[in-house]
């Protein structure tokens, strides 16, 4: 016979558990929305940031342009710019972008290294043995442009330098609130790609070449900090998914457990209803 203690108190912890992964999910609920806001307002800044470097780009086609950050070399080495949430209890997120990067190191056949946004992504890259040649952490829920121009720097730095003759981000694009996939793509050396919409004419001050100098790092910072928002995106969302499925999960189990304490229940007086029976017909 099951010990009705021992299931009184597996409910009680189930009960507990249900409470917190509830708890979860709402706050979860709350920051999604705002993370959702902040990523929707910044895909429209990218993508017109991308438009005009296409157009000053496609002005110089052919042209002898030494920018560095547009400078293509042979491969030898690749950098990645990996970011993951620092939290777990997000579901097979993490999972998910991680396994992208892993199989796209060991189907490289070159050098490579890391620069890691996220405790997550850094002690999977760890324990997957790889190079991690920086680590950032911390960045919060609610990121500004500025906490984002160290991770920039060191990017921007790697490449210019020839130490890294490729860089790529990895991140989590926000598709719907029960959708998020891993995206790897290359970031540095520039290839500005038109849309094929209908141009639109610029005038530029003092001349195209300036502005195109000037705005390529703003690119790449921007391309990062639009990344590192539908990372936090992404996460919140698969929290709420995540702690909400955990929250029913433990419901379930509450019924199961109330239903097989009831038994045990059950039992235990119908056993003692037969001893008082056997012990009166004993007397008798």
């Amino acid at each position: 016979m099951p010990n009705i203690r021992l299931i009184r108190r597996r409910i009680r912890s189930v009960q507990n558990t249900a409470k917190i992964t509830n708890a979860m999910s709402m706050i979860a609920a709350s920051k999604m929305r705002r993370a959702q806001e902040r990523d929707l307002n910044a895909r429209p800044y990218a993508e017109k940031m991308l438009e005009v470097l296409a157009h000053l780009a496609s002005q110089y086609q052919g042209a002898d342009i030494t920018h560095p950050l547009l400078e293509r070399r042979e491969l030898k080495r690749v950098e990645m710019l990996h970011i993951t949430p620092d939290r777990g209890l997000c579901g097979g997120l993490n999972a998910n972008v991680n396994r992208r990067t892993a199989s796209f190191l060991a189907e490289e056949k070159v050098s490579a290294s890391l620069v890691t946004v996220g405790k997550k992504g850094r002690d999977f890259m760890v324990r997957y043995g790889q190079e991690v040649r920086a680590v950032f952490t911390d960045l919060g829920d609610k990121p500004s442009l500025a906490d984002i121009l160290p991770i920039s720097r060191v990017i921007i730095d790697d490449y210019t330098s020839g130490y890294a003759d490729r860089v790529f981000l990895v991140y989590t694009q926000f598709v719907s609130t029960m959708s998020q996939r891993p995206v790897l793509r290359q970031i540095l050396p520039i290839e500005p790609v038109s849309n094929g919409g209908p141009k639109t004419e610029y005038i530029y001050e003092p001349n195209a070449l300036d502005v195109l100098g000037e705005l390529l790092p703003r690119f790449i910072e921007m391309q990062i900090y639009h990344a590192v928002l539908e990372s936090i995106a992404s996460e919140q969302s698969a929290r709420m998914v995540a702690m909400r499925n955990a929250t029913d999960n433990a419901h379930d189990m509450i019924q199961d457990l109330t239903l097989l304490f009831n038994k045990a229940r059950q039992e235990m007086i119908t056993k003692e209803l037969l001893d008082i029976t056997g012990g009166v017909t004993a007397l008798e």
